[in-house]
Formats: C-alpha cells, structure tokens, sequence
C-alpha cells in the first residue's frame, strides 16, 4: 500500500491536459465485444479501473494490442465465453464496477452471461434493476443465485421492445443499448441518460453499423441491425478531471491553463464552479484559471443561499460534487450541498472539519458550508481515501492546507486519476508517493 505526503500551501503554475474520460472508456471497451472486426480506440486512460477492463476483455479472449501510449486496437473475433463461469472471472469482474457493462455486448452477440456483484466505490447503494428490466424488456431471463452470488441471464432471442426506464441511469441505458443493436426489430428506450459519454457510444455504434436516433435526447430509437463491423474512436477529455483542475487552481491560489478541454461537451460545469466566484476565460478549448485570492459564493436572486444539487445531464455531475464541496470551504459565503443521488458520498466531511472546515452535515445527503474566506487556512492531518472523488477532494484540501498532511488508501484514487502525483509534481505541487 502506498501513501500521498503532502507538503501544502505552495501556489501552482502552468498547464495540464485532462486524461480520457474514465466513464467513457468503460462503456466504449465493452462496446468491443459486439463485433470480431478491429475496433481501434484512441485517449485511453491508464488507470487502474480501464486497466483491469481490458485485462479482462483479453481473458474472454478478444484480442488486445498497444498502438501507442493510450491507443489500443481490439479484436473480439474468438471469445470464450466459458471463461464467464471460472472463478478467476468471478473474483476479477466482482473488483470492478465497470465489469457490468460487458453484460449488453454479451447478452447480444452470444446469448447468455453471468455476473458476479460488480464492485467499485463504496457510495451507498448502487442498484442494477433498470440494467436487468431493460435485458427483461428484450426478451431476456435472469436468475440471482445465492448459492454463488451470480447473476445467471439468457438472452438466446432478443427482440426490440418500448421501455420506459425507471430511472435516467447511464450505465443502464449504455447497457440497453448495446444489447438492442442487435436484437431483431425495434427498440424505443425512454428516459433515457443522454450523457456526453453515452452520446459518444451510440456515435461509435452507428459508425460499425448500428440504427440509433435521438441522440442526446431521453428518447432513444434503436433498429436491431444482424452484424456490426469495426471502427476508430478518441475518447472525450475526463470532464470530472477538467472539474477537478478548476477547483485544484480556486483552492491553491493558482494560475492554470486546463488544455483540450472539449468545452462544448461540459455542460453546466463551469456555470457551477463561476458560482462560487472562481473565474476563468475560455481560450479556444482550453479553459485559463487565474490566480484569485478571494471568491464568493453568489445567492440567487432572492438573495437567499444557494444551493448546488446533482442530477441527471445536463444536469450537473455527482461526480463534481465532492469538488464543489471542498472549493466552498475557503469561499466568501455559504452554500448547501445537495448530493441526491448517493447517500454516503459526503461521509468524508469529517476529515475537511478535521482540517479546519466549518462545515455542518445535515444528513447522508446534505451539507451546509460555511466558506472562511481564507480567514482561516486548513491545516495538514493524516486521513484516508473513502472513494475516487472523495479521494480527490481531499488532495485538493491537502494542497492547500498549512503544513504536511498523509493521504492513506489512494489505490482509489489511481482508479480513477492517471499519474495524478506526477502531473501535479509539473505544476509545483510538493507531493510525494510512499510505499
């Protein structure tokens, strides 16, 4: 296991270029699964999260090749699919969360799948019923057993079927999606998550030769199509990351240029962080932050305090909320958080009050924070990573604390954040990984 040592205070300087979109790749190399043509992908992470995916979509047996650094070519022409009952695929698809978006391409091309309880973050729970009502929906069967804690479903004759989803999940709806491409006949999927990442599929699946429209809307049209051929995609820049920049520059005090941002797909993102007062300037596609020594939080119009909540896109990310929380500490003004859409998200508060924050939480899904306006720096303390956003959050609070702070337990964050230790090192940060 190894630490994050964290000498705060210093202020930043200079450019960063945001990974590929982690959600992104892990519906996009699933997506390899549904055809036995190359699929070329480009602006691929190397985190831990996308790493152990495509360790296990070479176990199934498609074949993977490195291009270059972040640039894979994939092809599933031979894929064992008895691979899905060994207790090596158990053990591996039960570590990712991820490992449940192999299930649609699965389910279409071969007919039948199992799955182990996919891991991933532990942010409360995080259910799979719109994923199985919507295979249910297409003709499939499924069986939980308990026994062997697998999910048991045959798909052997899928076909195109109208579902109104119960909730606008984006994994869910990839899943569905990639599922009905190749059943027979139409599919018609309302409320539908219509995320830029979820765009991105359903733009690559209509170049291998799927029938998808509504793209971008919560109505989603689907023609099964018999066979899909291969394709090239470059994943979109990590918008959680570029969130994370934002916030990183505001608590720092710093001066950073954010590259190749793709500013037309982040949606209500820089609207939310200008809310709290921090500044910055698009310049082409990359988003400049100078530095600031103060920012307030505006009220709405009313005057009365404002509140940031997630919600499905366009609304705005719950991944950004921990980011949003943080940067409020050392606002002028105050702002509830609202994170809707898990319950333990912000169980991490403890280690901001911990470091000085006034922060008051007012239940699973609600904080109220008290910005000190620099009145007050945090101070450095030992804490432990709780998640990947949680984990980045409290780095952010580190690089601006007084004194050493010790982040233990960041293997959750290498899930998520490529090199975050070396990227940061080239901006000045004073950040040391210890085994």
């Amino acid at each position: 296991m190894s630490i994050f040592r964290i000498k705060g205070g210093k202020k930043l300087k200079g450019e960063i270029i945001p990974q590929g979109a982690k959600n992104e790749a892990l519906q996009i190399i699933s997506a390899v699964l549904l055809t036995d043509q190359p699929v070329t992908i480009h602006n691929i992470p190397n985190i831990r999260d996308v790493n152990k995916l495509i360790e296990l979509i070479g176990d199934l047996g498609c074949r993977v090749e490195k291009l270059s650094e972040g640039s894979y070519r994939f092809t599933a022409g031979q894929v064992n699919t008895t691979f899905l009952e060994t207790e090596e695929y158990r053990t591996k698809a039960a570590t990712l969360r991820g490992s449940v978006m192999l299930l649609g391409p699965i389910l279409a091309r071969f007919g039948k799948a199992s799955l182990p309880k996919p891991g991933g973050d532990k942010i409360g729970r995080r259910r799979l019923d719109t994923h199985f009502i919507g295979f249910q929906k297409l003709g499939a069967r499924f069986n939980f057993n308990s026994d062997d804690h697998l999910f048991h479903i045959d798909a052997s004759e899928l076909k195109g079927a109208y579902m109104l989803l119960d909730e606008a999940s984006v994994t869910g709806t990839a899943n569905i999606i990639m599922a009905a491409v190749l059943a027979k006949g139409k599919t018609t999927i309302y409320n539908a998550a219509c995320e830029p990442y979820l765009q991105q599929l359903c733009l690559m699946l209509n170049r291998m030769g799927a029938n998808i429209s509504g793209i971008g809307s919560n109505l989603i049209t689907i023609e099964g199509v018999q066979k899909l051929a291969g394709t090239e995609h470059t994943l979109l820049p990590d918008m959680i990351e570029i969130g994370s920049f934002i916030g990183l520059a505001a608590m720092t005090q710093s001066e950073i240029t954010i590259k190749n941002c793709r500013i037309d797909m982040l949606g209500v993102i820089p609207e939310t962080f200008r809310r709290l007062g921090i500044k910055m300037e698009f310049r082409d596609d990359d988003i400049y932050i100078p530095t600031q020594e103060h920012y307030e939080i505006e009220t709405f119009i009313d005057g009365s305090i404002m509140t940031i909540a997630d919600a499905p896109w366009p609304g705005f990310t719950p991944d950004l909320i921990s980011i949003i929380l943080v940067v409020a500490t050392q606002a002028k003004g105050t702002v509830l958080i609202h994170q809707k859409m898990f319950e333990s998200r912000l169980f991490f508060v403890d280690k901001l009050i911990d470091m000085g924050a006034q922060i008051i939480l007012c239940d699973p899904h609600r904080a109220n924070v008290i910005g000190l306006d620099r009145r007050q720096q945090l101070k450095g303390i030992k804490m432990a990573s709780p998640d990947i956003r949680a984990g980045v959050a409290l780095l952010i609070a580190a690089l601006s604390a007084n004194g050493i702070s010790e982040i233990s337990s960041i293997d959750q964050i290498d899930r998520g954040y490529q090199d975050i230790d070396g990227r940061l090192k080239a901006l000045g940060a004073d950040i040391e990984r210890i085994k």
